[in-house]
């Protein structure tokens, strides 16, 4: 196995437009990495999937969102915790834009990075998303490799961070580390593979149906078909020579026209003959097939991705499938993501987190009469107190007399 090389630590750039945040040694070797698909490039790949099917991509916005909550409840007198929670790192993030980063970054590719700051002494912590695409994991399993554009790898561009709960000094005085977040697949042991893997079929058939579509708007919604010319050329090799131009224009697409050339007769026999089809019908059940399949493969649900609005807003039905999904996906998400953020903050910058917590609300408020306020309030993952006199009320008095919000 090539080891690492390095040289003095120094600040590492990837160019001029687009500097790391992260500071690491010198990568000197490009075999020195687990690749990451055959090429790798399959984030690239992962990527550019999710930039042209519309409910795969809609999906994940939605689960990075509902991951990352509306926010983190904690103690306002924890002066410490509060500052984290408002100021995350140098850039001036929150830790809700860090986790709903890398919920993103989960969610499409399976793997999440998350590079930690501090110094020798402890007297800060900051946290910083690392773009999953531009992250290898090293030969030693020890360190993750980042670097600007893998298609294009150079190693002196590349720097390198040791893996949590190693950390490395560098020269302007900090300490730093990284974590790596995957999710589990039986034979992959150095990355993660996302959750819809078996939906790579159905995002491309859901791809290739919306392109079919525009293609025919396009063209205004014009018959294919084939035109006969009769006599069109003066010699075999002209006439070789506009049937490959035509095709090379036209083939493939719905509401084109393929011309054929044919020896001349005494009477011009040219023809237009039109290219039916009744396979409208089959082309959207196919559509329909695949969103939904895609859906499955997402672990997630049709409500909460938006695909049953056009046939009415059912609010019960989003907030039935929002608490399956929250008991089945989102809580056990924020917990995965979650944990070595508090062992940081305990650990690491001796922070007392036990009151940290993420609020969670549903997209749509339906709560019922029956309940307390603070039976209402502890739902939505806000604080709450059963001994307070004014949360012991019903909602169904709150909403008679109108006393308060419970928000």
């Amino acid at each position: 196995m090539t080891k690492v090389k390095s040289k003095s630590t120094v600040t590492a750039a990837a160019n001029k437009n687009d500097p790391y945040i992260a500071l690491g040694k010198p990568c000197l070797s490009n075999e020195t990495f687990w690749r990451w698909g055959d090429d790798n490039l399959f984030p690239a790949a992962l990527a550019l999937m999710s930039r042209r099917s519309t409910t795969h991509r809609r999906i994940i916005n939605d689960k990075a969102d509902y991951i990352s909550g509306k926010g983190f409840n904690y103690d306002p007198d924890n002066r410490m915790l509060a500052h984290f929670v408002e100021c995350a790192n140098g850039r001036g993030e929150t830790l809700r834009q860090v986790l709903n980063r890398l919920a993103f970054d989960k969610s499409l590719f399976g793997n999440a990075f998350l590079e930690v700051v501090t110094d020798p002494r402890h007297s800060f912590l900051a946290i910083y998303h690392q773009d999953a695409s531009r992250c290898r994991v090293a030969k030693d399993d020890a360190h993750i490799i980042l670097h600007h554009d893998w298609s294009r790898f150079r190693a002196d561009e590349a720097v390198t961070l040791p893996v949590y709960p190693a950390f490395e000094s560098r020269n302007d005085g900090t300490l730093r580390s990284i974590i790596h977040y995957k999710d589990y697949e039986p034979m992959f042991t150095h990355y993660g593979v996302p959750t819809y893997i078996a939906g790579f079929g159905v995002s491309a058939i859901a791809y290739k149906t919306d392109r079919w579509n525009i293609s025919r708007l396009d063209n205004s919604f014009q018959l294919s078909g084939v035109m006969v010319l009769d006599d069109a050329a003066t010699d075999e090799a002209q006439a070789e020579r506009i049937a490959r131009m035509a095709e090379e224009k036209f083939a493939g697409n719905p509401g084109q026209i393929m011309f054929v050339m044919k020896d001349g007769s005494s009477n011009d026999n040219s023809r237009f003959i039109p290219i039916t089809s009744s396979n409208d019908g089959d082309w959207k059940e196919l559509h329909d097939q695949a969103t939904s399949d895609i859906v499955i493969a997402h672990s997630w649900f049709r409500s909460l991705s938006g695909l049953d609005y056009a046939s009415g807003f059912n609010a019960d039905r989003i907030l039935h499938e929002y608490q399956v999904a929250l008991n089945t996906v989102i809580l056990g998400e924020q917990a995965d993501l979650m944990e070595p953020v508090l062992t940081l903050l305990r650990d690491t910058a001796r922070i007392d987190s036990s009151s940290l917590g993420i609020i969670n609300k549903p997209p749509t408020h339906s709560k019922g009469l029956y309940m307390k306020i603070w039976e209402a309030r502890r739902d939505e993952g806000l604080d709450y107190d059963p001994q307070d006199p004014d949360q012991n009320l019903y909602v169904a008095q709150l909403a008679r007399y109108n006393l308060k919000s419970i928000d």
